[in-house]
């Protein structure tokens, strides 16, 4: 069993580049944005880019299941504002779509805010059919929730809501989840001890399942437990504690799937996959 290690990189330039990038920190495993997240629209992908990209995603021995591309972060599914929700479906749709092109087979997404607008319970449902809504239109891209850090009036931060969202989507083989680690301790699951990394994850595997677990965001924390304060940390230099990161390495539950860093200092990403593989 293998650990498939990469980061966050910048597709700057072409998407080919965000290979390119990966390979350059010693990655088999890395994250994108397959168009710019700053906007609601983009330009279609080009056969010519499509193909640059897998071709060079084969050239340098990445497999697409260790890719895992994000979607923009205007995007809320949630959104109890008509033209918002919109714009939101349409986008993601389209990242959906993009995904399928590319031959990539996840998008990770935010769940959604309710604003203090709607429900908790309103919201979450809400996400859940805009999901059902692209899976409809696509084929073979798993829709991977990402949960928050519960900062403002983010949803995701509990296990309960994902658990809801899943429930609420038709088709089960094309949802999952993204654990951020950051996240996860900012949200009040305390990782940074034995005890807490236990408890935690045996509370994932209750209420949402190990079976709908497909990728990792693997950052240390500025915060402490329960800030609900979505700040990334460089690894071991956090609230998580190196102890987590060892404890991390040797699980077998996280093996076979992208494990990505959002670290804050990308001069140090290779160190950090280097460091992450001595453990």
């Amino acid at each position: 069993m293998t650990k498939y290690i990469g980061a966050h990189v910048s597709a700057s330039g072409g998407l080919g580049n965000a290979v390119l990038n990966a390979e350059a920190i010693g990655a088999n495993a890395f994250a994108l944005f397959t168009r710019n997240q700053r906007s609601w629209t983009s330009k279609p992908l080009s056969a010519e880019e499509i193909h640059t990209f897998q071709q060079l995603v084969a050239e340098r021995g990445f497999q697409p299941q260790y890719i895992l591309p994000h979607d923009s972060y205007l995007i809320n599914l949630g959104s109890p504002d008509e033209e918002n929700l919109i714009k939101s479906r349409n986008a993601f749709l389209d990242e959906m779509t993009r995904c399928q092109q590319l031959g990539l087979t996840m998008l990770n997404f935010h769940p959604g805010s309710h604003l203090n607008k709607i429900s908790e319970e309103e919201c979450l449902d809400q996400i859940a059919r805009e999901v059902n809504l692209a899976l409809s239109k696509t084929e073979g891209v798993t829709a991977v929730i990402e949960n928050t850090a519960g900062q403002g009036s983010n949803l995701g931060w509990r296990f309960e809501h994902i658990r809801r969202i899943i429930d609420g989507i038709d088709d089960k083989s094309r949802v999952g989840v993204c654990i951020d680690t950051c996240h996860t301790l900012a949200a009040g699951y305390d990782l940074s001890t034995e005890m807490g990394y236990q408890f935690c994850f045996d509370d994932f595997d209750n209420i949402i399942g190990f079976q709908y677990l497909r990728a990792i965001h693997l950052n240390d924390s500025k915060k402490n437990a329960g800030s609900h304060v979505d700040r990334h940390e460089t690894l071991g230099n956090g609230f998580l504690g190196n102890g987590f990161f060892a404890r991390f390495m040797h699980d077998p539950r996280f093996d076979n799937m992208p494990i990505i860093l959002e670290t804050p200092d990308p001069t140090r990403w290779a160190q950090e996959i280097a460091w992450l593989r001595s453990l």
